[in-house]
């Protein structure tokens, strides 16, 4: 094709349907050609399409295939989108789209539109190439490409997609000649259609080559019997009797397992996170018919797996997968681990992009954090994120064990340590524990552990809950965060006192939790003034929200994801001229609007003393990249002090920030891109290794399980504490004074 140009054929009017490896087809319809270039605007293309079949434009949406994925339908609606869409089909003279209407269309002779099927929508997260958003924290729904995961319908069209109606059952059985595609199916529509004439039916003389079913009203007429086509797996039937004479259209009151698996699958394409009790309310509603709670949640059990696959099944997978991954992605590394028992144990995926990508382009600093997994079998996924030039998310390395312990922090330190250059000195930001501490220092001997900002905050709240109240709490932790970001000896000393003349106890705490590890004025380690290990907060809370899924679909999740978000940055990125990312370009033209009403002396040192409206000065050492407030070395990026300076004499105040902030860096940081996994469908099991892993053996503790507290998740408000109006005594009320008695 022309450079920059692309034919395409717009197809309306027929409809998709799933095949059994997950792949889409689209059937019936018209269709009609045109062309776009990389100056074609949305809004235009999306008028010609309208004009096509005489759509409102306001209720159209375009959809394409991506090359070699017939899986996920990816959303065009805007012009950025449409140069995707031309960039990812440059190899090809045409591409097809999807137009996709919630009414059917105007003219009399068209067909009925489409289901539209988009995959599971993800807050904040991912999926697909040209959907993806561009940052983690992004609400834009995006699908995950090419997994073989269940469809669910767009907004605009799920008032389509509810489960027919009872009384549009009434046609699931015609009568003679009709075909069905498996047994399964005829089943499932003699299941629907006697529940729509209300009588219950039985199965004689049926077997792999025939199904006979009758009703079962004694001396009842009705029948029919649908043989096997030979040579197929089609059933036809062949002989019918559709007479009742047993009084039909009483309520039937119950469903076979198989029906209501049915109507839950059907459900659940619209709403992936129905509960039980929502379907024994919708089902008695619309069918008339009454379930359990345990009917019910069977029922959910028997669709997910139909939808999604085995959880079972998905860890003898994982051997496979490792490979695949290795494979497709040369360089990545996939360990897999599993115990004694062949039970799964842990494993851990670095993708060569993502190894690259920090080793080359991000900050040294990386930040440790688990978040449980909605599986189950459970299980804790363990991240190793970094903050590219632009401040977002960049997942370098991740695992899914089957505990939360620290050998399984180890174990995933060791894997890192494998796949990272060892001459990196690299800072942790972690949790303040003894054990994480001992790993990292034996596995990184040149590295910095930083305290978690946010656990100390919790054990400063856990520490004192109940000595004071609620407002005096506060203030602790207010000046607390103070010491910690001060940026000077002086600065951490004054608000330690203030926290000194509150509580001595506190006091005592804070220099307990050897502040060297987490206050910006004694720390070693280059943390750009990022203090908690949450920083990816957003990855989790995606991760929090995905539903449960088998391993494998939550590792590929994942890696789609990934794939995405380094696409869109690598496509975003190109759109950029000042040599510095936008968040960075941010900051510094902040500090250099502050130092405008700066004084500028120059010293004997060649230093520069640099003094402000109140009197404060302080010194810049433009040869050693530093000023005594420290900001510059602590941020990366010149404070007012020193911008004031360089461009006292002249120069350019961008050649003085970190190359980590560079334009320059963030394209290497995203040169790389991860590949495609093939689906691990039937035939690849069959292809796997011998190697047999088994879900993880772990008990399930009695009771409801508890949710535990994340930073992402927990408030920085502090319960009010008790106190008696009486005796003016903490912990207690009026109504439980020891006085009153």
């Amino acid at each position: 094709m022309a450079i920059g140009k692309l034919i395409v054929v717009c197809l309306s009017g027929g409809k998709f349907t799933t095949n059994a490896d997950a792949t889409l087809s689209y059937s019936g319809g018209d269709a009609h050609a045109t062309s776009v270039t990389l100056d074609t605007k949305f809004d235009d293309f999306k008028s010609e399409v309208a004009d096509m079949w005489k759509y409102d434009p306001h209720s159209l949406t375009i959809k394409y295939f991506l090359p070699n994925n017939k899986r996920t339908l990816i959303t065009i609606s805007t012009d950025k989108d449409v140069r995707r869409f031309i960039e990812f089909h440059e190899d090809s003279a045409s591409a097809d789209v999807y137009v996709i209407t919630p009414m059917p269309p105007a003219p009399s002779d068209a067909v009925s539109m489409p289901c539209s099927r988009s995959s599971h929508t993800m807050p904040n997260g991912p999926v697909s190439p040209v959907d993806a958003p561009t940052d983690f924290a992004a609400d834009e729904p995006v699908s995950p490409a090419d997994a073989p995961m269940y469809f669910l319908p767009d907004e605009e069209d799920s008032e389509q997609q509810k489960t027919p109606g009872i009384s549009s059952w009434k046609n699931c059985i015609t009568g003679i000649g009709q075909t069905f595609n498996t047994r399964r199916e005829l089943h499932d529509a003699l299941d629907k259609f006697s529940l729509a004439y209300g009588f219950l039916y039985t199965l004689k003389n049926s077997d792999g080559r025939r199904f006979c079913a009758r009703c079962k009203a004694e001396g009842c007429p009705w029948f029919f019997i649908a043989p096997k086509v030979s040579t197929t797996k089609l059933f036809r039937i062949k002989k019918m009797n559709d007479t009742h004479t047993c009084g039909v259209g009483s309520k039937r009151t119950h469903a076979s397992r198989k029906l209501v698996t049915s109507i839950v699958k059907e459900k659940l394409r619209d709403t992936p996170t129905y509960k039980p009790q929502e379907i024994i309310d919708d089902i008695k509603r619309d069918l008339g018919i009454e379930l359990n709670y345990a009917q019910a949640y069977g029922g959910i059990a028997a669709a997910l797996e139909e939808l999604q696959g085995s959880h079972r099944k998905a860890y003898n997978q994982l051997p496979l997968l490792c490979e695949k991954i290795m494979e497709t992605n040369p360089g990545s590394a996939a360990i897999l681990n599993t115990k004694e028992d062949s039970s799964f144990h842990c494993i851990f995926v670095a993708f060569h992009a993502s190894v690259h990508g920090f080793q080359n382009g991000c900050r040294q600093l990386l930040f440790l954090d688990c978040v449980p997994l909605k599986s189950k079998y459970r299980g804790e996924l363990f991240a190793a994120t970094a903050l590219d030039g632009n401040d977002g998310i960049f997942l370098l390395a991740f695992a899914i064990v089957d505990v939360l312990s620290n050998d399984n922090w180890h174990w995933f330190l060791e894997q890192l340590k494998t796949v990272l250059c060892t001459s990196l000195e690299i800072t942790f930001v972690a949790d303040m524990t003894k054990e994480m501490s001992e790993s990292l220092s034996s596995i990184f001997p040149n590295c910095f552990h930083s305290y978690c900002l946010h656990q100390l905050t919790e054990s400063l709240k856990n520490k004192f809950k109940g000595s004071f109240t609620q407002e005096v709490v506060r203030v602790l932790i207010s000046e607390f965060h103070g010491a910690t970001y001060a940026p000077t000896a002086e600065g951490f000393k004054k608000c330690i006192e203030t926290i000194k003349n509150i509580s001595p106890e506190a006091y005592e705490w804070v220099l307990q939790t050897e502040p060297e590890h987490w206050a910006n004025a004694f720390f070693k380690g280059a943390r750009y003034n990022h203090l908690k290990s949450s920083v990816a907060e957003s990855f989790y809370e995606w991760v929090s929200d995905l539903p449960a899924m088998p391993i494998t679909q939550v590792i590929e999740t994942i890696r789609r994801k990934m794939m995405e978000f380094i696409y869109t940055c690598k496509i975003d990125s190109d759109q950029w001229s000042s040599k510095l990312t936008p968040s960075a370009e941010e900051n510094l033209q902040r500090c250099l609007v502050n130092s405008r009403s700066l004084e500028v002396l120059l010293s004997p040192d060649s230093s520069f003393k640099v003094c402000d409206k109140l009197g404060v000065i302080n010194v810049v050492s433009l040869d050693n990249w530093d000023c005594s407030c420290r900001e510059w070395q602590i941020k990366g990026l010149p404070c007012s002090h020193a911008a004031a300076a360089i461009e006292h004499i002249g120069k350019n105040v961008h050649d003085y920030c970190c190359r980590y902030f560079t334009t320059e860096a963030f394209r290497v940081t995203y040169s790389e891109s991860i590949n495609p996994i093939p689906a691990l469908d039937r035939s690849m099991q069959r292809e796997s290794s011998p190697v047999q892993v088994h879900p993880p053996c772990i008990p399930r503790p009695v009771g409801r399980p508890k949710e535990r507290k994340h930073a992402f998740t927990s408030k920085q408000a502090v319960k009010r504490t008790l106190q008696c109006s009486k005796c003016k005594k903490l912990g207690h009320n009026k109504r439980k004074c020891k006085l009153s008695v």
